[in-house]
């Protein structure tokens, strides 16, 4: 039914569709509120209420476990298993797809693409046992990096902790793949919160060729390289234009550098109409994880080795697209573009 141009959902939908938009709607609000509205309501206790002490206390306690986000986290595997994240895989739908077994007796980092304005499936991939990673990687143990900002929230933080997340720092990456032993896989998203402005529908722009520092990492500590892909992850939200040199990027890329996350000026869907909103829209996203690259331990590694396998991995990412491409919805013209 459409009114005014907007297109509103029936009122009678099955339950299992209900259920499903809740398990979007718990991450993509999450993500977007969670944060910043837990750090308005302990600086409100702080200001304006006889509960200052809540505030103060729990600073002390961020003070004192401020670098477990940078020491292999918090995670807790019933809160990874949670049936919520289930819902949430069902709502696209997402689907993991593995290429090659993981041996537990290495380590890994899994380079993930594209970005996305969200990183939606990288999320339940990677972060929860929403898309099954646990079966089918019997033996690893998987880690979302993220920005270090997201540890930085009261309450939020502690949550995040749980899911597996860690900082995606130097030190935070080091730590897994040399202090936890092995059957580790770090998830990186390589493009980083720049690449987020390019997640138009249809772009496959990726933010890759000046990102050399995961292959300094997995030379260092011998780590694998596995490159994934998400084909439909980008094709989640709208956003207005902001083509390369124009207002919108140049502003868009000024607030990133100066705050350390992009501001996507982007809609989807709502919860009760089709046509706008922030729900993603309902659109398959495959994740493709592909044959890990080997590679030998190298203690000081050197700028030719790390340019030769960061070479070495692109042509694996292109030719992971390649194979898979018409499989998930690509058409025989589409080509990554690697920037």
């Amino acid at each position: 039914m459409k009114i005014l141009g907007i297109e509103f959902a029936p009122l009678w939908i099955p339950r299992d569709r209900r259920l499903q938009t809740i398990g979007a709607l718990h991450y993509t609000y999450a993500f977007l509120f969670f944060g910043f509205g837990m750090l308005f309501v302990f600086m409100y206790l702080l200001i304006f209420t006889n509960y200052y002490f809540i505030p103060l206390c729990y600073l002390a306690w961020y003070f004192y476990d401020r670098p477990i986000s940078s020491r292999g986290g918090r995670r807790s595997n019933w809160v990874r298993s949670w049936t919520l994240f289930k819902w949430s895989a069902a709502y696209f739908p997402l689907k993991l797809i593995k290429t090659q077994d993981l041996h537990p007796s290495k380590n890994y980092i899994l380079a993930c693409h594209p970005h996305g304005v969200m990183c939606q499936s990288h999320f339940v991939n990677f972060a929860s046992e929403g898309t099954g990673f646990g079966e089918l990687f019997p033996g690893i143990k998987s880690y979302l990096s993220v920005l270090s900002g997201q540890f930085m929230f009261p309450i939020f933080r502690e949550y995040f902790l749980l899911s597996g997340a860690v900082e995606v720092s130097r030190d935070s990456i080091e730590w897994i793949l040399k202090k936890e032993g092995t059957g580790n896989a770090v998830a990186i998203m390589i493009g980083g919160a720049v690449e987020a402005l390019e997640a138009h529908p249809g772009s496959l722009k990726l933010k890759i060729k000046g990102r050399k520092g995961f292959c300094r990492m997995a030379l260092k500590h011998g780590a694998s390289l596995v490159p994934v892909y998400a084909f439909g992850e980008n094709e989640l939200y709208e956003q207005i234009p902001n083509p390369q040199g124009s207002r919108v990027r140049r502003f868009q890329n000024f607030l990133t550098h100066a705050l350390g996350f992009s501001p996507a000026l982007f809609h989807g869907r709502g919860i009760f109409n089709y046509s706008f909103g922030l729900l993603p829209f309902r659109k398959p996203v495959n994740t493709i994880v592909g044959a890990p690259i080997d590679v030998d331990q190298v203690e000081n590694p050197t700028q030719e080795q790390i340019d030769e396998l960061h070479s070495k991995y692109c042509t694996a990412l292109n030719d992971l697209f390649e194979t898979h491409k018409l499989k998930y919805g690509s058409q025989e013209s589409d080509h990554l573009e690697f920037q």
